[in-house]
């Protein structure tokens, strides 16, 4: 294993950290709040941390295979959570560093889970630390990396397929540093468009920007106790239909600018995408009725809370908990699908979903006609074995560590069943918000330290999609082959 080359682009990735972390430091300075010295320290730690490392091990071979890309993608997310939850802590806004870290992970890896309750109480730049975590998450940290930083090694695609989230992962262009770049402005743009549809809103402008960014990753965290719920329907609409717009596989905007139309609109998963959503909020719109008496209104908030699930952002405009069990089984099935491949958002994934039903479609079929010969196609392709393999056994990984992760929880004394569920299907699909006693008006800090650690360790799980976390904890991987 190349460890030189491990510690070379953590350090430098250390070093990324402390350069976002100016943005936040200059909106202390334009608020003027308590935010300005524990941001300086932070990003000298940083500086220094990560300097030294990238000096140490400057003198490294350029040779990354699939193991380094695991381990330097596991690295660095833990370093830049740990890195990342010293402002809350120095400021004393989150004085426990156990909950700092349970914040910045839930930051980081999109998940928008909290353990504060009064969210109110805290400084604009703290504020915005949170909610810029999110937006640094949800394209990639490394992805970032790769776009801005000159001069790294050729094979860096390992570190992007261990951190892009779907079954496959494919550059838009030959040149991969392009690839991040384009990736990056799609990113921007489509939160610049955000941004300035909250503003024509009347949202103010700080409000405006958290939001944004919170919905771009797919984070949701907010401002507000109640999340979005006393903003405008036009301020909903727009945060909801952004949320979707989120959940879709950054590859076909990219065909969008292209004008490859056709490509895009034959994308089967887009519209199984779109298809689950309209009709998971017609469903629910027709359950919660009765609640609302008001066809807008039931529309509007079934739409929202659907697409804040499915995109796996977290934002709420309704407490959901108290809805009907129809409607809590609905959303509770969307936290599993999660959004498309190549999206901001978490969860199973919606292409694994469609190839895994077509390939027990394919089997049943194998059942009935032996000598039939049968090919599972997705997007108008034919998908090889290898494929179908990875997803199944993704699965079987994916519901092993949902197993494993709730009966550890489970010891935590005072939550039911139906809490630790949804608080583990939450962290694992990074969600934000459960039912019950973690439901949408509620929080995580009743857990206790060591539950808070490995809920934080499941939100790193789901984000990076179990293999970099799981390798990176394998003894043989730091062994010298």
């Amino acid at each position: 294993m190349n460890r030189k080359m491990v510690y070379f682009l953590t350090g430098r990735i250390v070093l990324l950290e402390g350069a976002l972390l100016l943005v936040p430091l200059i909106v202390s300075l334009i608020y003027r709040d308590a935010g300005m010295v524990p941001f300086l320290i932070t990003i000298g730690i940083c500086a220094a941390f990560g300097g030294l490392l990238s000096q140490i091990f400057r003198k490294h071979s350029p040779v990354i295979f699939a193991k380094e890309g695991f381990l330097i993608t596991a690295l660095a997310w833990v370093l830049l959570s740990a890195i990342g939850a010293l402002p809350f802590v120095i400021s004393r806004e989150i004085p426990n560093y156990i909950d700092a870290f349970f914040e910045t992970v839930s930051g980081f890896t999109t998940t928008g889970a909290s353990i504060v309750s009064n969210v109110e109480s805290m400084s604009h730049s703290i504020l915005f630390w949170r909610s810029f975590t999110h937006w640094m998450g949800g394209m990639g940290v490394l992805v970032l990396m790769v776009a801005v930083m000159p001069n790294l090694p050729g094979r860096t695609i390992h570190v992007l397929r261990a951190e892009m989230p779907g079954p496959t992962m494919g550059k838009l262009v030959p040149k991969l540093r392009d690839t991040a770049k384009i990736l990056y402005y799609l990113y921007f743009l489509l939160t610049l468009m955000e941004f300035v549809l909250l503003l024509c809103g009347g949202m103010p402008l700080f409000d405006s920007a958290i939001h944004a960014l919170g919905t771009a990753g797919t984070g949701g965290f907010g401002i507000k106790s109640d999340s979005i719920a006393s903003y405008s329907p036009y301020l909903q609409w727009v945060i909801a239909a952004f949320m979707m717009l989120f959940g879709v596989n950054f590859n076909l905007y990219y065909l969008l600018l292209l004008r490859r139309f056709r490509s895009v609109f034959r994308s089967e998963e887009l519209w199984t995408y779109i298809t689950v959503v309209l009709a998971a909020t017609g469903l629910i719109a027709w359950n919660i009725y009765p609640l609302y008496r008001n066809l807008a209104e039931t529309t509007r908030t079934a739409f929202f809370q659907v697409n804040t699930v499915v995109s796996t952002t977290g934002f709420a405009t309704a407490d959901f908990d108290q809805w009907p069990v129809l409607s809590k089984t609905v959303l509770l099935l969307l936290m599993f699908m999660g959004g498309c491949a190549g999206s901001t958002a978490g969860g199973f994934k919606v292409s694994r979903l469609v190839m895994l039903f077509k390939s027990i479609r394919r089997e049943l079929r194998r059942l009935l006609h032996p000598r039939t010969v049968s090919v599972v196609r997705f997007e108008g392709k034919a998908v090889d074995d290898a494929t179908l393999n990875s997803v199944s056994t993704y699965l079987s990984l994916y519901i092993g560590l949902f197993v494993i992760i709730l009966f550890i929880v489970s010891f935590q004394p005072g939550f039911n069943f139906l809490s630790n569920f949804t608080a583990v299907a939450s962290c694992f699909n990074n969600i934000g918000p459960g039912l019950d006693l973690v439901g949408p008006t509620r929080n995580f800090a009743a857990y206790q330290p060591f539950f808070k650690v490995v809920l934080s360790f499941a939100m790193l799980f789901g984000r990076l999609e179990i293999y970099p976390m799981l390798i990176s904890m394998s003894p043989s991987t730091w062994t010298r082959k």
